[in-house]
């Protein structure tokens, strides 16, 4: 048997650094498969939204766009999900190549991204009830209550028309759903969300005309010209083998507009007026510039924003405070049935979020024939909730006053209502002085969460003014500031209270 040379150590080791190498060297050669792009998949139809029969399956146009266009440029797509207005900070960030879900091409944010030829267009579309013979124009709307998506193109259009109470909205389909049970008296969003939400619903109907025009635009980050580039081309392409229009009349959003763009677009016009490949140039930014637009900060936020929710802190706790007197003594003192119901109240509303509980009011009990403003469902949001807490506040309170207190009130002949009145409740509140100020702090942040059913207050403002100039940083800074600011008032009154309630409760103990 012939026998094998061994081979060297050092001819192995050379091999396999070579492999490596040329491993390495492909990977620089080969372009990069995924396509990233972000998108919210709670924005709606047809946009993107849950497939009903497969809910962790993301549908709509801009799904199959994405898919179609990730193929014509021989990559593989993957979705990221992201906040619709944290889109374009999302993408500076790097989170995602590409912005895709119904991002209109607008000047202020031509300055902060490249954008991709229009692949839509269409215009506003308002919509009113049935029932609602008057409404036809912008100018129609002065004087009423108008809904529409918070940071959009026609939000913008609402506030310069003026003269008129505009409720931002998170999502797409509660607007249209406050709009036919009386809420609101018009909603104005874009041409393809009314086709989708208005026109099947049986209580509105189309006011007029689409006004205006936008398109729709790709976004990139503006250094990244060669996936513009690539990105351009794959969507030229499929306007002119179709693709883009199937798409389109799929969803039945195919229209003259957008036929037209097409149009433009294979015809080689320039549309640099909306989505040149470039972003606008924009001059440098000085400290005095910064420390001006800080300035101009204020205004919205001290003339909207400070005083909503100054109001809603206010009346959220006055009401927190008494229901939460109320179901302490029941829980205490009250017969079986009243005290079991007390306890459960606490419990379910401690335990269950703020957020939720504001939903269901002031979405759920529409349902059941309960119609609240965003101001009183707001209040009563926080009051129930931070009942509870109180609550538990009072309970502790009032156990802490010892039980002899209560049997010599009523051995003098005073009755048990009487004794907790003029007797234990004044002696408890003093005491529960410091965790109940501790508690309005807290929901005086909490009340931020009331922007979710479109009350206007801080927290709102402020992401309107980060959305618009996208200066996160800034625009925070300023809303943090005027929180700690308006908080230190209500810490200063509870210590004044706490030293005064000391004094007289060292003076007379029952008092």
């Amino acid at each position: 048997m012939r026998r094998l040379r061994t081979i060297p150590g050092w001819f192995i080791l050379l091999l396999l650094l070579a492999g490596d190498c040329r491993r390495a060297g492909a990977q620089e050669l080969s372009p990069r498969r995924d396509l990233a792009w972000g998108g919210d998949a709670e924005g709606g139809a047809p946009y993107l939204l849950p497939d009903p029969e497969s809910p962790r399956r993301i549908i709509g146009f801009e799904v199959d766009l994405m898919e179609a266009l990730a193929r014509q440029l021989g990559r593989r797509q993957v979705f990221v999900q992201n906040q619709w207005d944290g889109l374009i900070p999302g993408l500076l960030r790097g989170n995602y190549d590409l912005a895709v879900n119904g991002l209109e091409i607008t000047a202020d944010r031509r300055q902060r991204i490249a954008f991709s030829i229009p692949y839509y267009a269409c215009g506003e579309q308002l919509s009113v009830r049935q029932d609602e013979p008057g409404l036809r124009s912008l100018t129609d709307l002065r004087g009423h209550t108008v809904g529409t998506l918070k940071f959009s193109l026609a939000q913008r259009m609402l506030e310069e028309q003026g003269a008129m109470e505009i409720r931002a909205y998170e999502n797409q389909n509660n607007a249209y759903d406050d709009l036919a049970i009386g809420r609101l008296d018009a909603v104005l969003m874009d041409w393809p969300i009314a086709i989708y939400y208005s026109r099947p619903n049986p209580a509105l109907k189309f006011a007029g005309e689409p006004i205006g025009y936008l398109e729709y635009g790709i976004g990139l980050r503006p250094d990244d010209p060669a996936l513009l580039r690539e990105v351009n081309d794959g969507l030229r392409q499929m306007m002119r083998n179709g693709e883009l229009r199937r798409i389109y009349e799929q969803w039945g959003i195919w229209n003259e507009e957008t036929a037209q763009l097409f149009k433009r677009q294979l015809e080689g016009a320039s549309t640099e007026s909306l989505a040149g490949a470039r972003p606008l140039p924009t001059p440098p930014v000085s400290w005095r510039d910064r420390l001006t637009r800080l300035g101009r900060y204020l205004s919205p936020m001290l003339r909207q924003g400070v005083p909503m929710t100054l109001l809603i802190s206010i009346l959220g706790m006055s009401l927190a405070m008494g229901v939460g007197l109320v179901i302490a003594l029941v829980n205490l003192y009250g017969r079986r049935p009243f005290a079991f119901l007390a306890r459960l109240y606490v419990e379910v509303f401690r335990g269950t979020p703020l957020l939720i509980q504001l939903y269901l009011i002031f979405y759920g009990l529409p349902n059941v024939g309960i119609r609240l403003s965003p101001l009183a469902a707001a209040v009563i949001g926080l009051g129930l909730n931070y009942a509870a807490y109180e609550a538990e506040n009072y309970r502790a309170g009032i156990l802490a006053i010892p039980h002899g207190q209560l049997e010599a009130a009523l051995s003098l002949g005073l009755t048990r209502y009487q004794a907790l009145r003029h007797v234990i409740v004044p002696q408890a509140l003093r005491l529960v002085i410091p965790p109940v100020t501790n508690d309005f702090i807290a929901l005086f942040k909490d009340s931020s969460i009331v922007s979710v059913i479109t009350m206007v207050e801080l927290t709102k403002v402020y992401g309107q003014l980060a959305a618009t100039y996208y200066d996160y940083i800034g625009a925070g800074l300023v809303a943090a500031l005027l929180y700690l600011l308006m908080g230190l008032p209500f810490v200063r009154l509870a210590r004044w209270a706490e030293r005064r309630y000391r004094i007289v409760g060292a003076r007379n103990p029952a008092a």
